[in-house]
Parts: C-alpha cells; sequence; structure tokens
C-alpha cells in the first residue's frame, strides 16, 4: 500500500481546512463562552423536575439538588435577569430563585498566558528529545529535521481542529469552554505519541533497509502503524461516545 503516492491529496485537504480557518481565527477569533469570559450566575428551584433541553436556551445548565439548576449565561442587566425568570414561570410554574450573581472567567488571561509559556518549552523539549534519541538514524536523514517535523505535526493537528472550531463559531455561534481546552491538550498528547511512534519505526526501518528511498522507507513506516494509529484513537472515541 503506497500511502505517500497521494501526500498532494492529503496537504490540500489539510490546507482546505486549515486557511480559511487560520483567517477567521486571526480576523474575528473564536467564540468565547462563559469560562473564558465571565457572566451571571442564576440559581433556580423549579416545583417539578425540568428537561434540560428546556433550558438551554438560556445558557449552560448545570443541575444539583431536587429541581434546582443553575444557568450561567453572558452578563445580564437586573432587566434581562427578570424577564428570563418571568419567562421561566410563565413555562414551568411558580419558580424560587436562590442565587444570583456575577461570575468571573474560569480561565484568566494569565493563565492563559502561562499555558502558551508552557507549551512553548515543553515544544522545545520535544525537539531535544526527538533530536538525541534519534541522533544515529543513518544519513541524509537528520535527528534535528525528526524533532523540527513532529513541532510541525503537532501544529498541523492543533490548528486544524483549532480553526474548525474558529468556523463554527464564526457561522454557527459555536462557543468554546473549558473542555475545548480539555480537547486541544489531549490532541496535543496523541499527536506527540503517535508521531514518536511513527519516527521510531522509521528509524528500524532505516537501519534494516540502508540504501533505500527514504520516501519508500517512510511509507512502510506509516502503513506498519496505521492499524495502532486508528485502533487508539477509535477507542477513545468509543469510550467518549
Amino acid at each position: 500500500m503506497n500511502l505517500m503516492k497521494y501526500k498532494l491529496w492529503y496537504f490540500l485537504f489539510s490546507l482546505a481546512l486549515i486557511i480559511p480557518g487560520s483567517y477567521v481565527l486571526l480576523t474575528s477569533g473564536l467564540k468565547l463562552g462563559i469560562d473564558f469570559t465571565g457572566g451571571s450566575l442564576l440559581e433556580y428551584r423549579f416545583e417539578k423536575q425540568i428537561a434540560l433541553d428546556d433550558l438551554k436556551q438560556y445558557g449552560q445548565i448545570t443541575p444539583t439538588l431536587s429541581n434546582t439548576y443553575i444557568i450561567r449565561s453572558q452578563p445580564k442587566t437586573k432587566e434581562e435577569v427578570g424577564k428570563i425568570k418571568k419567562e421561566l414561570e410563565t413555562k414551568f410554574g411558580k419558580i424560587e430563585e436562590r442565587r444570583q450573581e456575577f461570575v468571573g472567567p474560569v480561565i484568566g488571561r494569565e493563565l492563559s498566558q502561562k499555558a502558551f509559556y508552557a507549551l512553548t518549552i515543553a515544544s522545545l523539549a520535544i525537539v531535544l528529545y526527538i533530536a538525541f534519541s534519534f541522533r544515529k538514524i543513518p544519513k541524509p536523514a537528520s535527528p534535528w529535521r525528526f524533532g523540527i517535523c513532529a513541532i510541525v505535526a503537532l501544529l498541523h493537528d492543533v490548528l486544524l481542529v483549532i480553526g474548525v472550531f474558529a468556523l463554527l463559531g464564526k457561522f454557527l455561534g459555536v462557543e468554546v469552554d473549558t473542555l475545548f481546552v480539555t480537547a486541544i491538550l489531549t490532541i496535543i498528547g496523541f499527536s506527540v505519541h503517535d508521531t514518536i511512534v511513527v519516527f521510531d519505526r522509521i528509524r528500524e526501518n532505516s537501519l534494516k533497509n540502508i540504501g533505500k528511498k527514504f520516501t519508500a522507507v517512510a511509507n512502510l513506516a506509516v502503513v506498519q502503524t496505521l492499524g495502532r494509529s486508528l485502533n487508539t484513537s477509535l477507542t477513545v472515541v468509543f469510550v467518549l461516545v
């Protein structure tokens, strides 16, 4: 199976998502949820149990005690809060307002900056680790090239997902929250791990097939690790579903 034969199509597919996504990301940014922006926190107790779908139009819903729900939304004025309460009473009968307050962002600017610095340092560490681990790979391959390619692969995977969510936020109003951050960190972990597995197989094949074209060696490594990569990813997807 010659996967490298279609590498141009893989690049074009990725660029078709990354370029418009990056443009929207630079011009409009992601549509941030209240975890990033802060907002209003409203807690109501109803006389009967309410389906979560009936409350989602008002914000993020968190059930607490019996028939009690917390609504987190963008900042609201007193008039807007009063209007929400009146609508809820019209739909569901008498309700008890237990709490009404403004909450700050869960993820602040300082935390975001620290996360960026941490990722930068981690990226440099990855380059150094891979360059050291692959120092005995036969020429013309370079251990430093392997390290840099690992970071490029990481940036590709992250930009692809962030770009798609930038487009979804722009045209469909999809917001990002702390779960999005968790997803990005998971992608980073999987990307680095999968890249190192493929690179390790390239190293083994290079030592066994000295003189063979690097493209053929790389293709063999990808084919050999493809099943493992798909099984790992699908296992996580099935668990989440």
